[in-house]
């Protein structure tokens, strides 16, 4: 038999397959027993303490006296993030940056609502700060990498 003659063979073997259902053994999971879901909810039984068996109470809280606080097994595991870390500080060219960028607008837009009668200069000034603002913010971003990257930042294609 040629290869070619082969790969036919096994095309028509799938094609002749298709509509199968496929049967399926414990030994074909690719995972444990243990792992597969129960066809119905488990329903939690909580021991008092005298080694008697009692159903669970109506709002799901143990009425057994004690004020411990029990761990529940469905919350094993999850993962708490630590707090983030500080933001950086700015420095005030930043701060000023800022205040330009924001401030010349909220200016502008509170004179127009309170109806205020703007001379000339003001007006050049809100619109200055803005645009000078945007410009210093974005001159300071830098379209370098980061100091800290070291000498192997990544492929270069």
């Amino acid at each position: 038999m040629t290869p070619q003659s082969d790969e036919d063979e096994v095309w028509r073997q799938i094609v002749a397959s298709f509509n199968d259902t496929a049967e399926r053994d414990a030994a074909d999971q690719p995972w444990p027993d243990s792992e597969n879901l129960p066809s119905e909810p488990l329903r939690r039984v909580l021991k008092q303490s005298d080694g008697e068996e009692r159903p669970p109470a109506e709002d799901g809280s143990a009425d057994d006296g004690d004020d411990t606080e029990q761990e529940d097994p469905d919350d094993e595991g999850h993962y708490v993030p630590p707090p983030p870390p500080p933001l950086p500080r700015m420095d005030t060219t930043t701060k000023i940056a800022w205040l330009g960028l924001f401030g010349g607008p909220a200016y502008l837009l509170l004179s127009a609502a309170l109806n205020w009668n703007l001379q000339g200069w003001m007006l050049f000034t809100a619109v200055a700060a803005f645009i000078g603002g945007f410009v210093a913010l974005v001159v300071r971003m830098g379209d370098g990498p980061p100091n800290d990257s070291g000498w192997d930042d990544g492929a270069v294609l």
